[in-house]
């Protein structure tokens, strides 16, 4: 059951304020025996209440008098001043990973081969962000068609949101898909990728139909690899990741090649 503490409230002070709904303008005295809250406590809790606004005084009386702001009109108040913590401490975190950011860094690279995958929609989508998000200078997206296990529509807010986050930052994107590719999504996804991401100088699409395979290079260090399923079924299987300078190097010589024989993207 939902409580006036879940509000912030202390166990004294949710009971004081029900209590004085109940009985209206009050003494102190008067409120501490309805409420059980002791006569020690008493001033406290109400000077608390009417810090938060909840409460009001008639200073004019002797002795003082306490009545109860309307439950709906308190409530309001409470969950503003929540709403006001939450926002406080989101910008402290904030400012903590940035403190963060700026003392963690990562090693150098380490030219042995490396490599992880992941199976399945969701893990998949995930492990693409996460590489995504580690680019620092360049990516390039090869793509023959979509991942059909992965809500598109979905999977596309996710993906761009994260190719937006890295122009912002700098990086080059090359998109280069199969002319097809945009016939299988919805007219919203492409629209999605075009809107948000073609007004950037350092993002460039191009279209060939000699693409067979779906792939991300990444700083030209790195690449995932979609995997198709293996019973044939229209769906991708998994993808993997693999670090390999050496191998990764054939494949943007390839993509460099496939990519000044293609044809510019045009708005769809």
């Amino acid at each position: 059951m939902a409580s006036l503490r879940d509000l912030g409230l202390s166990e004294y002070e949710a009971r004081a304020y029900r209590s004085l709904l109940e009985t209206g303008p009050t003494t102190a005295k008067e409120l501490s025996r309805a409420s059980d809250v002791p006569m020690g406590r008493i001033y406290d809790v109400l000077n608390s209440l009417v810090t938060y606004n909840l409460v009001r005084s008639q200073t004019a009386s002797r002795p003082k008098k306490y009545v109860a702001v309307e439950p709906e009109t308190a409530l309001d108040r409470l969950l503003e001043d929540k709403k006001r913590e939450l926002e406080e401490k989101s910008q402290q975190y904030e400012s903590i990973v940035d403190d963060l950011a700026e003392q963690l860094e990562s090693a150098d690279p380490v030219e042995e081969p490396f490599w992880t995958a992941a199976v399945g929609p969701e893990d998949s989508l995930d492990l693409l962000l996460e590489r995504l998000a580690a680019a620092d200078h360049r990516i390039v997206m090869v793509g023959s068609s979509p991942a059909r296990q992965v809500d598109i529509r979905a999977g596309t807010e996710r993906i761009v949101d994260e190719l937006e986050a890295a122009l912002e930052r700098g990086v080059d994107v090359s998109l280069l898909v199969r002319p097809d590719l945009f016939e299988n999504l919805p007219e919203s996804a492409n629209q999605e990728y075009y809107d948000r991401l073609a007004p950037y100088d350092n993002y460039t699409a191009r279209a060939s139909s000699n693409i067979t395979t779906t792939f991300e290079l990444i700083d030209d260090i790195e690449v995932c690899i979609e995997v198709p399923h293996p019973l044939g079924l229209e769906e991708t299987f998994g993808v993997i990741d693999l670090k390999d300078p050496d191998f990764t190097e054939d494949i943007s010589e390839a993509f460099v090649d496939h990519w000044e024989s293609a044809t510019p993207i045009r708005p769809p």
